[in-house]
């Protein structure tokens, strides 16, 4: 039986795409996955890293894994996704959307209250110059709660379920593996559910933010209690893989503290105790079983 806590440490590591980190916290979740009886294939990509990360390279490269259960070839109706790679900031996700937030906003005011508008800017340039990259985050909660999450979920639904697991790789660089897997491997997701897991606190109540609504993401939000959004302010694996599937939805769950934490070196395992990701888990399984 999985010791979770075990696991959870192993992979709340600093791991910033191509670091050995990163590497090694690849073939732990191989490892996992082959224990759970998944075939597992590697689908290597490089892609553009958004053009609002400072400080990245022109081409970020990449490893996605896609794992079916072995005793079928064809694609699961439902695919469970999150996101394995970490990155560090100078500022915290909550600091950053201020600052995009009074960018935006400064240069709506521009023609309205010059001056005022000015400052805004000023104060808005200043925090977003700090939007660079960095190897200094252990990603605990962002994701490697998710991660244990869907080990959870599988355990609990056992080897009969016909249910996948994808694990893309660079998110953090703006959601590089999840296109390249809406671009290069589009037939996996035919009429297929995505449920994408992204960040599982403790705290706070669980979100579901709705990309491609439909009856498996209903059923998610309902059983989890969760605050549903059509839109949200996030950038989250979800948004690259809704146009490719028959329906998407991404779980997150946590609070203002949370966000004060997610890509600085205080997002530790230590503060983590799993309850956000087994509370997640078990409303999953207790959807799918019934599907």
């Amino acid at each position: 039986m999985t010791d979770y806590a075990v696991l959870f440490r192993e992979l709340a590591v600093p791991r910033l795409v191509g670091t050995a980190n990163h590497q090694k916290v690849r073939e732990v979740l191989k490892r996992e996955l082959a224990a759970r009886g998944f075939a597992i294939e590697e689908h290597r990509f490089a892609g553009r890293p958004a053009r609002a990360l400072l400080g990245t390279p022109r081409s970020v490269h990449g490893v996605n894994l896609i794992a079916r259960p072995i005793r079928t070839s064809a694609h699961p109706p439902i695919w469970l996704v999150a996101h394995y790679d970490s990155k560090g900031q100078p500022i915290s996700m909550a600091i950053r959307l201020i600052g995009f937030a009074a960018l935006l906003l400064g240069l709506a005011m521009l023609f309205v209250a010059k001056l005022p508008a000015i400052v805004l800017l000023a104060v808005a340039l200043v925090i977003v110059s700090q939007n660079r990259v960095n190897d200094n985050s252990p990603g605990a909660v962002d994701n490697a709660t998710a991660l244990v999450a869907v080990f959870m979920t599988v355990d609990q639904l056992g080897s009969a379920a016909a249910v996948g697991v994808i694990f893309p790789d660079a998110e953090e660089f703006g959601l590089v593996g999840a296109r390249a897997l809406a671009t290069n491997r589009a037939a996996l997701f035919d009429d297929a559910a995505v449920i994408n897991l992204d960040g599982l606190d403790d705290v706070g109540r669980p979100t579901a933010f709705l990309h491609r609504p439909g009856p498996i993401g209903h059923a998610v939000t309902e059983a989890l209690d969760a605050r549903h959004w059509r839109w949200l302010p996030v950038v989250v694996d979800g948004i690259a893989l809704a146009g490719v599937s028959g329906e998407c939805v991404s779980i997150m769950k946590g609070n203002a503290r949370t966000m004060r934490r997610i890509h600085r070196p205080e997002d530790t395992a230590a503060r983590v105790r799993l309850d956000g990701a087994a509370i997640v888990a078990a409303g999953l399984a207790r959807v799918l079983r019934a599907r």
